[in-house]
């Protein structure tokens, strides 16, 4: 886990980004509710771009004793949440030097302008873990699929970026429960618990 969090004056700085549709704001909040819930200051912001149209979404979530910003500067985010692997490397810039991308297998290709297409990016993980990033992928549509419902896949690859963050389990449960509805809430948990297993196995 990190060493920043409610013991220490540091700020915890998290980007999260994904393509319109996958979840990415939901999961932002509720991270952002689970800091709060520590009973730590959290600025949030997001940029929906033209999300309706599955462009990129990016929300930034600081959490700690003191925030004064909402938004991260390039080189300071202590881990990234990437919903497919295009917008992994879109913002891994925004990464500190040794920070963590927790990312999905997924692919999507991006919307491209006819004539000017350019092939999907091949070898991600490879090319930021060669860049000194600590990286993992999570099979998080597969889990999702598996536990029955492919639309909590973003809350999959939260657990797993909960196991990079100092919250405490009470408090991830707090937030899951005052962000989803009571009809979609065991899903949610369970994706949560799944993504938080899949990350402890590849620590393993």
């Amino acid at each position: 886990m990190s060493a920043a969090g409610k013991k220490t004056e540091a700020t915890t700085n998290v980007l999260m980004s994904g393509v319109g549709g996958q979840g990415v704001l939901a999961a932002s909040e509720t991270l952002a509710l689970a800091a709060m819930a520590e009973g730590l200051q959290v600025k949030q912001s997001e940029v929906h771009g033209v999300a309706q149209r599955g462009g990129s979404v990016v929300s930034h979530v600081r959490f700690g004793a003191r925030v004064f910003s909402p938004l991260i500067r390039c080189g300071e985010v202590d881990v990234l949440y990437a919903g497919e692997q295009l917008e992994a490397l879109r913002y891994a810039h925004y990464v500190k030097p040794g920070g963590k991308v927790v990312c999905s297998d997924q692919t999507l290709e991006p919307i491209q302008i006819p004539g000017m297409e350019k092939p999907y990016p091949q070898g991600v993980p490879e090319f930021l873990t060669d860049k000194g990033y600590g990286v993992q992928v999570v099979p998080a549509l597969q889990t999702a699929v598996e536990l029955g419902n492919k639309r909590c896949a973003n809350i999959v690859l939260l657990g797993a970026l909960a196991e990079c963050l100092d919250l405490s389990e009470a408090s991830w449960q707090t937030a899951i429960k005052e962000r989803f509805p009571e009809k979609i809430l065991d899903l949610n948990l369970r994706a949560f618990t799944a993504g938080r297993h899949l990350r402890a196995e590849a620590r393993s």
